[in-house]
Order: C-alpha cells, then structure tokens, then sequence
C-alpha cells in the first residue's frame, strides 16, 4: 500500500516533533497560510467525515518551507563563474 501526502505529512511530524503551531508556522514562511483546523483535517484518519487528502501542492510548499525552517533563507550572493580546468 503506497504512502499518501497525509501519510508523509503525519511521518515528518512525529519524526521531527513538530506541533501544529510549527507546521503552520512553517507554510507561513512560504506565504501559505492554513488554519488549525485544516490541518487537523489532514491528520484525521480516512473514515472520518471531515477527512481532507493533502494535495501535491501543499506538500510540496510545506518542503519548502521545512528547508527554509530548518537551514534559514538563502543567501544571494554573486554568482560565481565554476573554475576551469587546467589542461
């Protein structure tokens, strides 16, 4: 049985210990913002009425936003030219 987006989701809290206020927290850094009460929807076992999948897309921008959590924001510097090979 393959592994849902709610799956994932549910595995990358308990792994890295994070509350509900940290998940929010953390789309919030990638300008998506969720309320409690759906992301306690995603958490909700598949039975449950008020069950909601997790899309691709909130996946993906909760992935973005855990680097930035974790790492902090890139720095933009100059580009720099890759080093040529002497021959």
């Amino acid at each position: 049985m393959p592994l849902t987006n709610n799956d994932i989701l549910k595995k990358l809290r308990v792994a890295l210990k994070l509350r509900d206020d940290d998940i929010i927290e953390i789309l919030k850094l990638v300008d998506y913002p969720v309320t409690k009460s759906e992301l306690g929807a995603f958490f909700r076992s598949v039975e449950h009425p008020n069950y909601k999948p997790l899309q691709d897309q909130i996946l993906r921008n909760f992935l973005n936003g855990l680097i930035i959590y974790k790492r902090g924001l890139k720095d933009k510097g100059p580009a720099q030219a890759p080093e040529k090979k002497p021959e």
